[in-house]
């Protein structure tokens, strides 16, 4: 039986670690989750909760797998195990059943499963989770009961700071369809013959005569309209068809026209500050976005876009406050998350190709890539002064002209050298290499038991 338990622990442990990790690399894609639940069932007054219950959380499922491998107090980890798998199988099933939210999020973007899928991969981990807490007393206890709590303490602490980590920056492993490298037009494509969206469609009509109201299919709707009067219609969705990884990028201007198609075709340059949430938005990066979006004035290999899902009232007080001084185009805000974890964050374009991603405290200011751009661009951006304004009234000239920078020749090599990538190789080894002095003291701590 102890190798039946073996496995159990095995199997749960690999799940455990697995949920736990891509759920602590994309820290805001757990909050947002969270959030979504809360609306969902009326709690939006415990949104604030949804970060720090999100790091809690992941970095629980962590540690839990990793203590579960690691055979380390078994007893009170078979019961905090029966207690958690108890409540989140009953949570997927009531999703199952009102389907209030999509997707459950308990692999993250890493593996989106339904709700009625996320209920039945519970039930069958229930089975091994029903083993273990019923066999609990069978196991035999190590007598190095303070040090396997501390080395827990310190995996919870070490996993609990790589997911702040991650929040500070943003996620190590990206596991949208928005990654560094992505072809945007490419995984917008629908493959010809590609399966569609099934609807089953309800018409309801009322009998004149008796004046009840009946069900009917597209199929067998009456048609005699003497006889019966139309009154509603209902559709559902019933088998869900091939949707494309990138299926809502859309970027609007103030008279609703989509600029898609022209941001993805340039072959120049655009670098796009995106903020789902002004309000809720790192003011100083805002301020710091500035300096970028009046490089066009000198760089014409360079396009500057600020993207918001912020109501346009909003975006005038904020922007008005802060003195930004640039305009901006609107997006929806699902796809505004999607695209980059930070508020705001920046995403650098050229031939609709993702070449940087950052979060904004990663992202330089354009006086720390060279002092020469930022005098360039303040001169450029000056206002004219009464006696240039005379002259160029008097016609002696039409309009200043400054020297142009190529922004290709400066850009790829100082923002990927000033970018998160260095960071994230810095806390990837970090982490690795912390993680393995902590299981290789627990040799010293507690020898492994079967």
């Amino acid at each position: 039986m102890k190798y039946i338990r073996l496995l159990s622990r095995m199997i749960l442990g690999i799940v455990f670690i697995f949920s736990g990790f891509v759920k602590i690399v994309d820290p805001l894609g757990s909050a947002y989750k969270l959030g979504d639940y809360f609306y969902a069932f009326k709690l939006g007054f415990l949104e604030f909760t949804a970060l720090p219950l999100g790091i809690f959380l992941a970095a629980f499922e962590l540690v839990l797998g990793i203590v579960l491998i690691l055979g380390y107090r078994r007893r009170v980890v078979f019961l905090v195990l029966m207690w958690f798998m108890s409540f989140f199988t009953l949570l997927t099933f009531i999703l199952a059943i009102f389907n209030p939210v999509s997707d459950c999020g308990c692999f993250g973007d890493a593996l989106i499963l339904t709700n009625w899928q996320t209920f039945f991969k519970n039930m069958v981990l229930m089975v091994f989770v029903l083993l273990l807490y019923f066999q609990r007393k069978a196991e035999d206890e190590s007598d190095h009961r303070v040090g396997e709590w501390i080395v827990i303490a310190g995996l919870f602490l070490m996993a609990s700071s790589f997911s702040l980590w991650n929040y500070r920056h943003i996620p190590l492993i990206d596991f949208r369809p928005y990654d560094v490298g992505t072809v945007i037009a490419e995984e917008m494509v629908v493959p010809e013959g590609a399966p569609q969206d099934e609807y089953e469609t309800t018409l309801v009509y009322k009998n004149k005569k008796t004046g009840k109201s009946e069900s009917f299919t597209m199929e067998n709707y009456p048609k005699d309209t003497l006889m019966w009067e139309f009154e509603s219609s209902d559709s559902k969705l019933i088998k869900k068809g091939f949707e494309a990884p990138i299926h809502d990028f859309a970027v609007m201007d103030a008279d609703g026209t989509n600029l898609a198609d022209e941001i993805l075709a340039d072959k120049n340059y655009s670098l796009m500050m995106i903020s789902y949430n002004l309000s809720k938005s790192d003011h100083s990066a805002l301020q710091i976005a500035r300096g970028w979006s009046q490089l066009e004035i000198l760089a014409d290999d360079f396009t500057f876009y600020a993207v918001t899902a912020t109501p346009s009232a909003e975006v005038e007080s904020i922007s008005s406050a802060l003195n930004l001084g640039y305009g901006f185009y609107a997006a929806d805000e699902i796809m505004l998350k999607t695209v980059v974890r930070s508020n705001p964050g920046f995403l650098l374009l050229k031939n609709g190709i993702i070449l940087g991603k950052w979060g904004n405290s990663d992202f330089p200011a354009i006086e720390d890539l060279d002092p020469e751009w930022s005098e360039l661009v303040g001169n450029a951006s000056a206002p004219v002064d009464e006696e240039a304004q005379l002259l160029m009234e008097a016609g002696v000239y039409e309009e200043f002209s400054f020297d142009v920078v190529d922004f290709d020749r400066f850009l790829p090599e100082l923002l990927f050298k000033q970018g998160a990538k260095a960071g994230e190789r810095r806390a990837t080894i970090a982490f690795i290499m912390g993680m393995l002095i902590l299981l290789l003291l627990t040799q010293y701590v507690s020898p492994a038991k079967v």
